[in-house]
């Protein structure tokens, strides 16, 4: 039999490495952080143990780049979907509601991935990072705007806020109020995106053409 191909080999890493990531997700879901252990990743991924080491130096920095995984898959998809669409203020609604949505659907995940970005570690850079990253670059520039690199870690910034105000303990904001917000901010309006099928709350309604940037 004659030995692999690098491409083949490097195919067969990065399977292993998704199987792993995806694997932390599911767990972190449904057990959170502390009760799941890199034994039981490795399990439910069908790989050996010593590969989790191999690709992640600890528990938290595969949490991190499982999630990020999570956010820009769920973006990309969000961004991409029918009827796709090059509009820089439609994509950018469907990007407030695709990370909106992972607070909402993935809460106990989605919470413990904001503590550990608020530690002193803070983001763990890898390629699943840095794809979020560029997608949400991508949207800002197409968005319009004239300094995507000050305006790119607003959004983040903007977003990860968003997130915490949706997962906080014993007083979370509603969904829909903290879009409105950051439809406010944008100029865009209440129906773009993936309206949460009630109406935008109080005074937050706004005619985008008053709002939106001039071009």
């Amino acid at each position: 039999m004659s030995p692999r191909s690098a491409s083949v080999n490097e195919e067969l890493r990065r399977r292993s490495r998704e199987r792993l990531l995806q694997a932390t997700v599911e767990l972190v879901g449904e057990r959170g952080f502390e009760a799941t252990t890199l034994a039981d990743i490795a399990d439910r991924a069908g790989s050996a143990r010593g590969l989790v080491s191999y690709y992640f130096p600890g528990k938290r920095q595969l949490l991190q780049s499982a999630v990020h995984r999570l956010m820009h898959l769920t973006l990309e998809a969000e961004l991409e979907r029918e009827p796709r669409t090059e509009d820089g203020r439609e994509r950018l609604a469907r990007a407030v509601d695709a990370i909106l949505g992972l607070a909402v659907d993935h809460p106990v995940l989605m919470r413990t991935h904001m503590s550990g970005v608020l530690q002193a570690q803070g983001f763990v850079q890898c390629p699943e990072q840095q794809r979020l990253a560029f997608l949400l670059r991508d949207t800002v520039e197409r968005y319009g705007s004239e300094d995507v690199d000050a305006d790119y870690p607003l959004l983040r910034a903007l977003l990860m806020g968003a997130v915490f105000a949706v997962l906080l303990p014993g007083a979370p904001m509603p969904r829909a109020r903290l879009r409105a917000e950051l439809f406010q901010r944008y100029g865009l309006d209440w129906e773009l995106g993936v309206p949460p099928g009630e109406e935008p709350p109080g005074e937050t309604r706004h005619d985008s053409r008053v709002h939106s940037r001039s071009k």
